[in-house]
């Protein structure tokens, strides 16, 4: 039994008249969050190389807009928001834990492998 998609974005602040016009508002929106992440990356703006929390800003603006995009291309082409509340939190609290996971490894063994180059052999008790 087939049921009609939400075919509005942003929580309702954009309502589109068919699917068609709603998978094109959606590919602007990506489309213009990936050509913010293209523009930063060329530019590089001095004002966004300052730490944050052991990483540049910048790096932190494209996590940030990365999983922006993931969660759209999820909630909207996957039709998580037609499904029941459970999956969608098992779903997106799966992938966010997931997310901070890899990104602490990362920040952890690559500061690591920058000592390493930096200082030379480091032994380290966990």
């Amino acid at each position: 039994m087939a049921h009609e998609h939400k075919l509005e974005i942003f929580r309702g602040l954009l309502k589109f008249k068919s699917n068609t016009q709603k998978i094109w508002g959606v590919l602007i929106f990506l489309t213009i969050v990936t050509v913010i992440e293209v523009v930063l990356g060329i530019i590089k703006p001095e004002s966004l190389m300052v730490k944050v929390l052991g990483m540049k800003a910048l790096n932190w603006i494209f996590i940030i807009l990365t999983i922006v995009k993931a969660y759209y291309i999820t909630w909207d082409f996957m039709h998580m928001r037609d499904e029941t509340k459970g999956l969608r939190r098992m779903v997106v609290w799966t992938g966010i834990f997931l997310i901070l996971y890899l990104i602490f490894i990362l920040l952890q063994e690559g500061g690591y492998v920058f000592r390493v180059y930096d200082e030379g052999y480091i032994k380290r008790d966990f």
